[in-house]
Order: structure tokens, then sequence, then C-alpha cells
């Protein structure tokens, strides 16, 4: 092995004695060059410590092997099972991914859409802040790359993948309904069309069943810190009058664990049991629900069907090569499965 600090694939090429479009073919794929050429690489490549920029070699390239992913948060456990469902399928179909995290902030997530704009890629998947998101910039990405929304819809327009929170809020209301008093929703801050969604889905589920719907939460805060948010809301609430009924039907996973973590400390058992004084639900199946005390019941989004649908999406429009046609409006909905534990 030698010392020698080689900079990029032409000096490569060049040191080794084989052409630098032999090169370049072998490490899009190795098979597609003859057996001896490829051994001389490979010997090369040992012998000169040598491994390429295959980012900077897919920019290069006339069509590259990119997609960009931009999430409002990677600390949340949702949209990191997304983000690792969508690698997996990207790289089966042989492209890599780089995500983008907004962190719930509109200019981050400005600032994101430019990077995207900035490189070279194939397309883009993006779950949007939605409401507090720069529509105009959105559109600027779409007509550059193909792109879908992935858990967020921005319009009925464009290509999208969720989960249908009318299918699923109303099945969770429903359960509650079924099997004990009629749920209090407890609404979560306003950082997405899904908010709104699972509220008006609740609502209209309440008035089918004859039902006086009972709102409580944060309305229109841009407030990603769900856990926190719903913790202070439920302590205030259950130092005044307390909640309207004994059951909680809560947004996501992330506001139930906040309202549970109240509850408790007010010395109120959860749970389905005689001696429980609140049933608690959620809606998602984040991964470490079934960890709570007691195991969150709620409504399980498929995370697997959400990335993979969101990727064959995406590869159908890139396979036509170019961004989606203005009338092209794919949307696709997944029915929720209510997940059964303790705390409902």
């Amino acid at each position: 092995m030698t010392d020698r600090k080689i900079r990029n694939m032409a000096e490569f090429a060049q040191l080794s004695g084989i052409s630098r479009p032999t090169v370049s073919k072998y490490f899009n794929d190795p098979a597609s060059v003859r057996k001896s050429i490829r051994t001389k690489i490979e010997n090369a490549l040992a012998e000169n410590d040598y491994r390429p920029n295959l980012f900077a070699v897919n920019l290069n390239k006339k069509k590259p092997k990119i997609i960009g992913v931009i999430v409002p948060d990677t600390g949340d456990m949702f949209y990191s099972e997304l983000v690792r469902h969508i690698e997996y399928r990207c790289s089966q179909s042989g492209y890599f991914v780089l995500v983008q995290n907004s962190r719930g902030d509109p200019r981050l997530e400005a600032r994101a859409v430019d990077t995207l704009l900035s490189l070279k890629i194939a397309g883009a998947i993006v779950a949007p802040l939605g409401i507090h998101s720069d529509q105009a910039l959105m559109e600027s990405l779409r007509s550059h790359i193909p792109i879908v929304y992935l858990d967020s819809c921005l319009n009925e327009r464009s290509p999208f993948v969720g989960t249908d929170n009318f299918q699923s809020i109303g099945l969770m209301t429903e359960y509650l309904c079924r099997t004990g008093s009629a749920p209090t929703y407890f609404h979560m801050p306003q950082v997405n069309h899904n908010s709104q969604e699972r509220r008006l889905a609740y609502v209209a589920t309440m008035e089918r069943l004859g039902l006086p719907p009972r709102v409580v939460g944060i309305d229109h805060r841009n407030d990603w810190r769900f856990e926190e948010v719903a913790y202070l809301t439920a302590q205030r609430i259950l130092a005044g009058a307390g909640f309207p009924t004994t059951t909680l039907l809560c947004a996501n996973d992330r506001v139930a664990v906040g309202a549970m973590a109240a509850i408790t400390q007010n010395g109120i058992k959860i749970g389905r049991d005689p001696d429980c004084g609140m049933r608690v639900a959620g809606h998602d199946d984040q991964p470490n629900s079934r960890y709570c005390c007691p195991p969150l019941t709620t409504v399980a989004q498929n995370f697997s069907r959400l990335g993979t649908m969101g990727v064959e999406l995406l590869l159908a429009q890139i396979e036509d090569e170019g961004p989606a046609p203005r009338g092209f409006s794919e949307q696709i909905k997944l029915e929720g499965t209510l997940m059964l534990r303790a705390s409902a």
C-alpha cells in the first residue's frame, strides 16, 4: 500500500494505467467490466487504499441516483422510522438518500428546499410543515424535480402518501365510545395539516354517533415539543375543573405521553381496570408506545408501507424522466389499525 494521497478518480485511473471511463464504469457496476480489468482495478484499489466519493460521482451523472428527503424532526421516532424505511427501499433500487431536518422551523425548511434545488438530484420526498410551509418555494422544487409529499399533504393536486385520518381517528373514536365513556379529544399544536384533519375527524365521528364533541389542548402554536406542551396543558386542566370525560383521545402518541405523565403525577391511575380513573389513547403507534406505563392503546400507521409507497410513487415519476405533469395528482391514503393495549 502506497502513502500517496489520491485526490480523485482521474488520478487513480492515471496511476493504475486504466482509462478514466473504464474506472467510472467499474464503480457504477463492477460486473459491467471484464474480469481481468476488474481484477486489475481491485488490485490497484487495495494497493493505493483509494475510495471514490460516490456522492460526488452521482452528482456528476446525467441521471443522478440521489433522492433528497426533508422531514420536520429527525428526533421524532415517527419520522426516524419513515426515514429508515425510505433509505431501505431506496438502497434496493441503487439510490443514495440525503436527509434534511427542518426542525419544525419554516425558515429551515425553506433552506432545506434551497439546498435540494442547488444539487443535481433525481427527486425528493418531503414531509412538509404544511400550513407553515412556503408554498411557492415548494412548487418551485416540484417544477424542477419529481417530488412526493409524505405524511402531510400541501394540496389535492400533488403526489402524496399518508394515513387516512378520517378513517383512523374515526376507528379509535368509535372503539372508545363502544367500550366506555365518550372520549375528550386532546388537540395537538397546529404544526401541519394532520392537526386540523384529526380534529375534524373526531368531531365528525362524534356527531355521527349523536354525541357532543369535546376538545381541549393547544390550538394555534407552531410548537413541536408535543410532550412538554401536552404535559403543561394537562397539568393546568387537572389543576382546574379537570377533563370533561374520563377518556382521552390524543392527537398523537407524543401528546399522549405528556398527558399520561401529568395524569399519573396527579394520582390518577390510567387503564381499563375498575380502579382506574382515566383511559388514554393515542395515534401513530410510535415504537416506544408499547413501553409506556401502561402500554398505550393507539392507531398504528404502517411505517413500512408509507415509506415504501412514497419511494415507489417517486420512482414512477423519475422513470418517466421528468417532474410530474401538472395534472398528476396520485394520492394514496392508507388505513390505520387499532392497537389495543392496557391504557384504554
